[in-house]
């Protein structure tokens, strides 16, 4: 679900600066996904925040699903290098395959697939396949399932946009001209596979590195927990993920769902907290919450 911001900012003490509409659609698509609890909307907040900081030389993605903000933040050159962690197999099959020298096949596999039910089906099926396979076989499962969810349980659409069903979210062209935009820009991006608090830990102490942290949202009490039906691997150690933030050297933002459990570890731990007023696409207004150090310059 593509979220729009709105055009208010508060912060936890009730003061509040304008904040022009975020029209997503006239934020450029950069990532091959679909992603539930993509950043989209986040990229104006993002641009933002990298203009009144010094320049990271690494901007490190440790939970990076459809990694929207690291690909951003190197195509428009607000950072140095950005290292993108995904611990999602299926996922880190894309990074793997763009990022690794075969973008050129995986844009070419797509532009060539023969999209029907029955050939999708086919090539789900399939019980072992080649890596760069597997990464085509991601794509085409974000593309054709319901909310673009990879996570067992989710099922292809059946009428989509326009009654068009599996076919609602299938861009070849348009998939395959971003996936050539990322892998020309492959040489400033690093993919890791594994855990991100790991990475995190790894890069704390680097005072020129920033973070931009987007855990699966499954702490609080609200009983929202998203994160439990879209994400293959959703669960976390959120007070460890909060201790790290607290110990990184550098910059970092930090994105929650709005729960007073969250607000407790990130107070507990001297961090600030602002909370984002968000229309997600049923009009429906929701709070996120955007963590940072006391002293970020994030306004």
């Amino acid at each position: 679900m593509l979220l729009e911001q709105t055009d208010f900012y508060t912060s936890p003490v009730g003061q509040s600066t304008e904040r022009k509409s975020v029209n997503v659609a006239s934020v450029p698509q950069r990532s091959p996904f679909r992603y539930p609890g993509g950043k989209t909307w986040f990229i104006p907040e993002l641009r933002r925040w990298l203009a009144q900081r010094p320049r990271p030389h690494l901007l490190v993605e440790p939970f990076a699903g459809g990694a929207i903000v690291g690909i951003t933040a190197v195509a428009e050159n607000l950072v140095n290098n950005a290292l993108l962690v995904e611990k999602d197999p299926m996922v880190a099959a894309v990074w793997r395959t763009i990022l690794g020298g075969d973008a050129e096949w995986l844009a070419q596999r797509i532009l060539s697939f023969d999209l029907s039910i029955e050939n999708c089906q086919a090539v789900l099926a399939k019980s072992e396949v080649e890596p760069r396979e597997e990464g085509f076989r991601t794509i085409l499962r974000n593309r054709i399932n319901h909310g673009g969810i990879l996570a067992a349980g989710s099922g292809m659409l059946k009428h989509g946009e326009g009654g068009k069903g599996i076919a609602s979210r299938w861009y070849p062209e348009t998939l395959a001209k971003r996936i050539r935009a990322i892998d020309a820009i492959r040489h400033r991006l690093t993919f890791v596979e594994g855990d991100g608090m790991d990475v995190m830990d790894a890069h704390k102490t680097e005072s020129t590195t920033a973070f931009f942290i987007d855990p699966p949202y499954t702490a609080g009490t609200k009983g929202k927990r998203a994160g439990n039906r879209l994400y293959v691997h959703f669960q976390l150690d959120h007070e460890r993920l909060f201790d790290l933030a607290a110990e990184v050297a550098g910059d970092f933002l930090m994105t929650y769902d709005d729960d007073a459990e969250v607000l407790a570890m990130a107070t507990s731990r001297g961090l600030r907290v602002c909370k984002v007023p968000m229309k997600g696409t049923h009009h429906r207004e929701t709070l996120e919450l955007v963590i940072m150090p006391s002293w970020s310059q994030f306004s």
